[in-house]
């Protein structure tokens, strides 16, 4: 193909509409260090140059591993795009050894719920947190989901579990307080924690509790035996 510059090519053949469209998995390792490159050389269109580089090297730990004057000899690329690829290489070996951050380890409800009371009695507006935890009750992720009238228009558990599955957790704390600071659970509360434990158990992410937080108490739905 004599196309030189990318726009020139259909729309569905242009790396960042697949990916837009696709998807990040369906594009080739050509398309992906494409969109990185940006744009191709004076005599290449990007997709052209980006297979060049791919072709210059056996195979993608080659690449990984090479130097930038290495990255310098191949045909377009230059100063700028063979620091180009070292920084995106860099980072892909980065990302690929991170772990996961864990914030502290959940050992009981009564433990987390005195912590909870310090943080939110004095809140005058109901909040929505949820606490996500890894198989071994370890804390991956705290947040705030809603603040303001907790009704079903609001607490929805489509937004909750959206987040559990991101995460990749195993099981998770609900957790609300009570403005007026009596943590007595409304038949809301015990049908939104219903609700909760019902859609966990279908997508196989479990509801340890859910705790209503009071001005200098709480109440534990798992520690009530009303889960």
């Amino acid at each position: 193909m004599s196309v030189k510059n990318i726009k020139e090519f259909p729309i569905e053949m242009q790396p960042r509409e697949r990916l837009e469209e696709k998807g990040v998995d369906y594009l080739t390792n050509q398309e992906l260090l494409a969109i990185a490159l940006r744009t191709g050389s004076k005599n290449k269109n990007v997709l052209t140059l980006s297979q060049e580089v791919l072709s210059h090297f056996d195979n993608l730990y080659d690449l990984k591993m090479a130097s930038l004057n290495e990255l310098m000899n191949i045909s377009g690329i230059g100063r700028v795009k063979a620091i180009e690829i070292q920084a995106i290489l860099e980072l892909g070996k980065r990302i690929s050894n991170a772990s996961q951050i864990k914030h502290g380890q959940i050992y009981s409800s009564a433990f987390l719920g005195e912590q909870l009371i310090l943080e939110m009695k004095d809140y005058v507006q109901e909040h929505l947190l949820v606490i996500y935890l890894n198989a071994k009750n370890e804390v991956i992720k705290k947040q705030t989901i809603f603040i303001g009238t907790l009704n079903q228009s609001v607490a929805h558990p489509r937004e909750i579990f959206r987040i559990a599955v991101k995460v990749s957790a195993a099981r998770l704390i609900v957790v609300h307080n009570h403005p007026s600071g009596n943590p007595q659970p409304s038949d809301h509360d015990r049908l939104f924690t219903k609700r909760l434990t019902d859609c966990g158990k279908l997508i196989g992410i479990e509801v340890l509790d859910h705790l209503v937080i009071g001005s200098d108490s709480y109440v534990s739905f798992q520690e009530s035996s009303q889960m």
